[in-house]
């Protein structure tokens, strides 16, 4: 997978990766990588777009929105965040509120 401009490194993504749930002995069609989940639900993060204007290179905006319907449902984001704080070196630390998540998600870009 080619990098895109502001997707997950390989050092980003090795971060993290552990805390998404695993799809292996399930049946039905392969699922679409957790990895190109999370950069698209980062796209939608970064771009304030809606749902349905998801390039079509990150596969159904359905799909993607489904996934990130799931974990946030399961908490898998706020233990990403937790996993992501406990390691962060404070250089997003801001006082806006409403800015809280945008900083979680640029600490994924450090």
């Amino acid at each position: 997978m080619n990098i895109i401009r502001k997707e997950l490194t390989e050092n980003h993504w090795n971060k993290i990766k552990s805390s998404f749930p695993d799809r292996s002995g399930k049946r039905g069609r392969p699922a679409k990588s957790n990895r190109l989940m999370v950069n698209a639900i980062l796209w939608i993060l970064r771009t304030g777009a809606p749902w349905r204007d998801l390039p079509s290179y990150y596969g159904s905006w359905k799909s993607v929105y489904t996934r990130f319907s799931r974990w946030s449902k399961l908490g898998l984001w706020d233990k990403i965040f937790s996993q992501i704080s406990r390691n962060h070196d404070h250089e997003y630390n801001m006082i806006d509120s409403t800015r809280l998540l945008h900083n979680y998600t640029s600490l994924l870009f450090e």
